[in-house]
């Protein structure tokens, strides 16, 4: 089964960018949907993209704009560019990936959104 790590997650300020990394191991992620969730303090976790085996993607009203989710089959990576970043935006970002309605996570990385 897939092993997801996630990175780039850190203190930003608002307006400012981050791009998240989700590296795969132990299968190829081009036979995976990929996602990115987050889960701020207090709160259930909640859905922020996803990008298909095709490459087709979707995002949460939230983030859509301002964020984009990328895949490279190659490197076995998905990414998260998150720009003009607002302290709503600070949560534990999570790589999920879905296949066969089996669904995969990684650890996690957090994004704080502070001045």
């Amino acid at each position: 089964q897939v092993q997801l790590v996630e990175s780039g997650g850190g203190l930003v300020q608002p307006g400012g960018s981050l791009r998240l990394s989700c590296a795969a191991s132990r299968d190829t992620i081009s036979i995976y949907s990929m996602a990115w969730y987050r889960q701020a303090p207090g709160k259930q976790r909640e859905f922020v993209a996803t990008i298909t085996t095709g490459s087709h993607t979707n995002y949460a009203d939230s983030v859509k704009g301002r964020f984009t989710i990328s895949r490279d089959n190659a490197k076995n990576t998905v990414y998260l560019q998150m720009n003009s970043l607002k302290p709503e935006d600070t949560a534990v970002y999570y790589c999920n990936a879905e296949r066969d309605w089996v669904n995969y996570w990684g650890e996690g990385t957090l994004v704080t959104v502070s001045s």
